[in-house]
């Protein structure tokens, strides 16, 4: 087979499961012969770089969610997530691990294709603005998947062209320095050229404001400590870089924060004017399966719904932490935050679980067929971050972290606050992100992963979790990619 005829065939089998916002063409209707001949052909392969979204949930909840201080697993047997759960060493064979690397490659590879062809084809399209569109939102994707790597993994593959067989097999994992540098080069570009807003079908793909809360992310991120490894942090202290980026999209009045803390995540509601960005689902068509990931099978059979509705992981639990309840219920002079009783469910099994996705009336056909989309980026979480610049440094005021903060916490139905320190914010990010992927990463980046799993290692009084040391705030590089070539990359320390 022809080598641009297999890449196209690749991008279409990636658009096959594109969100229900991005208006597509059945694949068996888009002959490979005339791809690229016309503008359809070129909005097809964008979508299809798009697909590698769906991934996304499933590492953010079981690579994030779950190796943090708010779930702690317990098999019926020997599960893929055991050793992410647990802090072992020896998990470089386990699914989730190898399917991230997998999943963000494709993604990467897809991307990469479909710039090529825009760089060479792009002027069949017949706008020059359109193409330029298209170029913007595959490099925020591009940039997207590359940052999940370096979080994930540290030092990465650094691949610009499309390139498969042997000549993968020649790339030695760039410093995450360098990756960072291409990630924020194409930031830049999706945010110079990305329009601020879409309608109708195109709502759901990336904006000039998504490109910014992503870019200012990762001047967080690069800004967290290193802890002696080649990881996410790199002690660069760019925190006024990423407090202008939040405050651009704060000021743009393109989002709000919602009274009401259920509807953001409402089925009814999606879209919303907290929804930055998120990845796009529909029953029936690119069904979602993260809604069943930490709910136990138990739950479905004790309200009559048959398994099939489960995670596919028997009778194992996904226990909320004792020190993700006390993070709820110490943080109130009276009554509770109403944040716990919509993120987790109680009464209907042993343990507390995250239901935080789950709304029964719109169920689907399957566990993985849910009709809700996944929320990465929210306005929420651009307000929480800022004031994480000002307690780094970054020009601001106290009044103005307690407002951001309070504003929160009102919403919530618990008191006001005052003096608002890094500690409590980290806290008040955990309640208010519980179930969102997006603990583990915050622990990561305040400096605290080690601290704060220990301590909950000790005050859940754990047997099954090894210690929490610096090496493991990285993922061990996947043993299929060690084995494809001898002596190409070395393994990250402490894993084998």
């Amino acid at each position: 087979m022809d080598k641009k005829v297999y890449i196209l065939l690749l991008i279409l089998a990636a658009a096959s499961s594109c969100s229900k916002q991005l208006d597509q063409q059945p694949v068996s209707s888009l002959p490979t012969s005339k791809f690229y001949t016309n503008n359809n052909d070129f909005l097809q392969a964008v979508n299809g770089v798009y697909s590698q979204l769906k991934n996304y949930p499933e590492q953010a909840l079981f690579l994030g969610e779950m190796r943090s201080d708010n779930i702690n697993a317990v098999s019926d047997g020997n599960r893929d997530w055991d050793g992410i759960n647990n802090f072992s060493p020896n998990i470089t064979t386990v699914g989730f691990i190898s399917n991230a690397w997998k999943n963000n490659y494709n993604g990467i590879y897809n991307a990469n294709s479909v710039l090529e062809a825009l760089a060479s084809k792009g002027d069949v399209i017949g706008n020059a603005g359109l193409a330029t569109r298209y170029t913007a939102e595959v490099r925020f994707l591009r940039a997207f998947y590359y940052f999940q790597l370096v979080r994930l993994f540290g030092p990465v593959p650094l691949i610009d062209k499309p390139t498969t067989g042997e000549g993968v097999t020649t790339i030695a994992r760039s410093t995450v320095k360098d990756v960072y540098t291409f990630i924020i080069d194409d930031l830049n570009f999706a945010a110079a050229n990305l329009p601020k807003s879409f309608t109708g079908s195109d709502v759901g793909r990336a904006t000039s404001y998504a490109a910014k809360g992503l870019l200012g992310l990762v001047y967080l991120t690069r800004s967290g400590p290193s802890y002696s490894i080649d990881g996410p942090g790199l002690a660069s202290n760019e925190y006024e870089k990423a407090l202008v980026l939040f405050n651009e999209i704060i000021s743009s009045n393109q989002y709000s924060f919602l009274n009401d803390y259920t509807s953001i995540f409402s089925y009814s509601n999606e879209n919303n004017k907290e929804v930055i960005f998120d990845v796009q689902y529909a029953s029936g068509i690119n069904g979602a399966g993260f809604p069943s990931h930490l709910v136990p099978v138990a739950y479905w059979t004790s309200i009559g719904i048959a398994n099939t509705y489960g995670n596919g992981y028997g009778s194992s639990t996904f226990a909320v932490t004792k020190s993700l309840k006390t993070a709820y219920t110490n943080n109130v002079t009276s009554g509770t935050d109403s944040r716990y009783a919509f993120n987790v469910a109680t009464g209907y099994t042993k343990s507390p679980f995250i239901k935080k996705y789950v709304d029964i009336t719109k169920k689907g056909t399957s566990g993985t067929d849910w009709p809700i989309n996944f929320i990465v980026l929210r306005y929420t979480d651009i307000l929480l971050m800022k004031a994480e610049c000002i307690l780094n440094g970054a020009a601001g005021s106290q009044n103005e972290v307690d407002d951001i903060i309070n504003r929160v916490r009102i919403r919530a139905g618990v008191n006001a606050l005052s003096n608002v320190n890094l500690s409590t914010l980290l806290e008040e990010r955990r309640r208010e992100f519980a179930g969102e992927g997006l603990r583990w990463n915050d622990l990561v980046r305040q400096g605290t992963a080690v601290t704060a799993i220990n301590n909950w290692i000790a005050y859940d009084a754990l047997i099954n979790v090894n210690k929490m040391v610096p090496d493991y705030v990285i993922y061990p590089v996947p043993a299929t990619e060690i084995q494809a070539k001898p002596d190409l990359y070395t393994q990250n320390n402490s894993y084998y």
